[in-house]
């Protein structure tokens, strides 16, 4: 019998960031600009890297805004 894996994530990294103007909608925390990394990875071999910027929430982690 032959078993496949098909384990498909994304996991998402900060790669830096610093303070912006603005409040988070949802909780109210401070807001910062930050630069992200996004890799996909199949059977826990990462074969996509996406490298984008986004504006997070400090407390809660939200994304508020994403520029690809």
């Amino acid at each position: 019998m032959v078993v496949f894996c098909f384990l498909v994530d994304q996991k998402r990294k900060v790669r830096r960031s610093k303070p912006a103007a603005g409040t988070c909608s949802r909780c109210g925390g401070g807001a910062s600009v930050a630069d992200m990394k996004t890799a996909t990875r199949f059977c826990c071999v990462p074969f996509y890297w996406k490298s984008w910027r986004a504006i997070i929430c400090t407390f809660c982690g939200a994304i508020l805004r994403s520029y690809g």
